[in-house]
């Protein structure tokens, strides 16, 4: 059981705010437009650190509640306002709306405003204050809501359609190959939210007001006739549930990670137990004989080293998972909010906490696993950092890191390995 931090607040944290892990699920969707439905400076925040990120434009708007407004106004009307301005100038497919701390406080009915605009613009609501939960609830929140709102119920099967539902943590080379390796099954694959072709970093045409790509509205609304669906993640296992509600005739499948041998394993005996083949295709084996001598290659390394890790909790299980098989010592896991699936993991340390209680553990430990605050507190205790979740301000290619499955797995683990060595080679 993970202990939770005895301060009364969080100095440094580590987590970040639920509407930004809904704003990052609209954004995997083609020609949405993310609506915050909050102050002006929720949305530029958010809008600058995932530009600051990804190095890309991000598409955002904001209904841009003031504190007059807030008291005076209900909500609906500063909506219906800015969905009046937004297909004004552009005609997205879907507006994603989700709340913020500030009209969560007091109160706006964000169903019943969205039902008041349902002639003018095609809507998804969901609440995300900032209050409570994170990025990864935020993000899975609005998975949710998209297939309660969106999918139709069916009893249809396309034999050959499958779905994955990534949790926040995924990066988009990550959903592209986890999509890349269904296929090979003879599959059709969609994600739903599919930020492999949104944020993946390629060079468009131009700037949109809108998002560039993504699943489109069309593929969301028949998600429902799905052979299988997959969730990857504790905290998109709802989500997947949620799906088979629509279609009782899909096969659902829920992996807690794909990080390392044993969980990537796992998935393909999944797929090749409903293909009815005895082995996947070639370049999957070949993977699989890679991360094995990969395991080999770095066990000296990362095998003789301690590792604390500040992460959300899904990342940190799917981490923990890859670096353990090569005999890493996890000092200590120090997470956003509780997960069951932690207390299964091998550390010395448990913590709900922050940055500061971070730093109470470093001096016994030679890396961080963290984003980019974590630099300062290597630098001033003269540790390795190994940059994973947001944001990664100075780092670029954030979004082609591939962490998972055989291959993913065999490049995290020679990352951290060659960390490691030129850590103890410089003396830093």
């Amino acid at each position: 059981m993970e202990a939770i931090s005895s301060k009364p607040l969080q100095l440094n944290p580590i987590k970040l705010s639920q509407p930004m892990g809904a704003m990052l699920c609209f954004l995997g969707i083609k020609n949405c437009m993310p609506l915050m439905h909050g102050a002006q400076g929720c949305a530029s925040f958010s809008k600058v650190f995932f530009t600051r990120h990804f190095n890309d434009p991000i598409a955002v708007q904001t209904t841009a509640v003031s504190d007059i407004t807030a008291v005076i106004d209900g909500g609906d009307y500063s909506i219906s306002e800015s969905i009046k301005n937004i297909t004004k100038k552009v005609k997205p497919d879907l507006v994603g709306l989700f709340t913020t701390g500030l009209t969560e406080t007091k109160g706006d009915d964000i169903r019943g405003a969205s039902l008041l605009v349902k002639d003018l613009q095609e809507m998804v609501y969901v609440n995300t204050p900032d209050f409570e939960g994170s990025i990864e609830s935020g993000f899975a929140k609005s998975v949710e809501a998209i297939i309660d709102q969106k999918v139709k119920e069916t009893t249809d099967i396309d034999k050959t359609k499958v779905t994955i539902i990534p949790n926040v943590n995924l990066k988009p080379i990550e959903v592209e190959k986890i999509k890349d390796t269904i296929a090979l099954f003879g599959y059709e694959v969609l994600a739903l939210p599919d930020l492999s072709d949104s944020l993946d970093g390629h060079l468009g045409l131009k700037q949109g007001a809108l998002t560039s790509g993504g699943i489109s509205f069309d593929e969301i609304k028949d998600l429902s006739s799905s052979s299988l669906v997959i969730s990857i993640g504790s905290s998109v296992k709802k989500a997947g549930e949620k799906l088979k509600e629509k279609n009782q005739n899909i096969k659902l499948f829920h992996f807690d990670s794909l990080g390392g041998l044993e969980e990537s394993d796992r998935f393909f005996k999944v797929l090749c137990k409903e293909k009815n083949i005895s082995q996947p295709h070639p370049s999957i084996v070949r993977w699989r004989k890679r991360l094995q001598d990969a395991l080999l290659d770095c066990h000296f390394a990362i095998g003789s080293s301690s590792v604390v890790l500040a992460l959300e909790p899904d990342q940190c299980i799917s981490v923990a998972n890859t670096i353990i098989e090569a005999g890493a010592n996890i000092k200590a896991i120090v997470t956003t909010h509780k997960n069951d699936l932690l207390d299964e993991i091998e550390c010395e340390n448990l913590l709900i906490g922050d940055f500061e209680d971070v730093e109470k553990y470093l001096s016994d430990s030679e890396v961080l696993i963290s984003n980019f605050h974590g630099e300062r507190y290597t630098m001033k205790h003269h540790k390795a950092l190994m940059l994973r979740g947001f944001p990664d301000f100075e780092g670029l290619g954030n979004q082609l890191k591939n962490d998972c499955l055989y291959e993913g797995s065999s490049y995290l683990l020679f990352e951290l390995a060659n960390l490691i060595n030129t850590h103890r080679h410089h003396g830093a």
